[in-house]
């Protein structure tokens, strides 16, 4: 094992398959695209159903 004050010597090494990635994929950031559009459309339709019934009264 290395000492923290190593540097790496070779790519591999710096790109190493050990690490932790996020295997997060397209359909799932797709979705949570969607999903933020669909609620952000949802929140500024309610806005503007509370402000029309504000100026009826």
């Amino acid at each position: 094992m290395r000492s923290v004050k190593e540097r790496p010597e070779t790519v591999g090494e710096v790109v190493s398959s050990e690490r932790p990635f996020p295997c997060t994929s397209l359909q799932e950031l797709a979705m949570a695209d969607l999903a933020f559009v669909v609620t952000t459309i949802a929140v500024f339709a309610l806005v503007a159903l509370v402000a029309k019934g504000v100026t009826k009264l």
